[in-house]
């Protein structure tokens, strides 16, 4: 798989790093459901976050939730079970880069006012 198909896939399906460690934690026992409140204290995070995380992954086919509202890992078809997996092998590998393509295009202002500071030459 190419890496700008697996950096495309994560812009369109990770709108911040916590959906990402969401997706994580939910592929690391992908046959166990979730009741948020597990995966607020797996993650350390707040209800908010985890509960815009699900909804991201929810809308990107890659979590299913059962009539508890427990989630599951659950991709829609095997392509995107296979770049869930490739962008969590690049997020292992790499995280800084994983994290600022994230950033980036969560917050795409941000990005043009520091390239803005940058030197002639870097």
């Amino acid at each position: 798989m190419a890496l700008d198909e697996i950096q495309a896939f994560i812009v369109a399906s990770f709108r911040s790093v916590w959906t990402l460690e969401v997706l994580r934690v939910l592929r690391a026992e992908p046959g166990r459901a979730f009741a948020r409140p597990e995966l607020v204290e797996a993650l350390r995070a707040s209800a908010l976050v985890v509960d815009q995380s699900l909804a991201a992954l929810l809308a990107a086919g890659l979590v299913v939730t059962d009539r508890d509202d427990a989630a599951h890992y659950g991709p829609a078809n095997p392509r995107l079970a296979a770049l869930a997996e490739a962008a969590e092998q690049l997020y292992a590998k790499s995280p800084d880069a994983v994290r600022r393509l994230i950033v980036a295009a969560a917050n795409p202002g941000i990005t043009a006012f520091a390239d803005a500071f940058k030197l002639k030459g870097d």
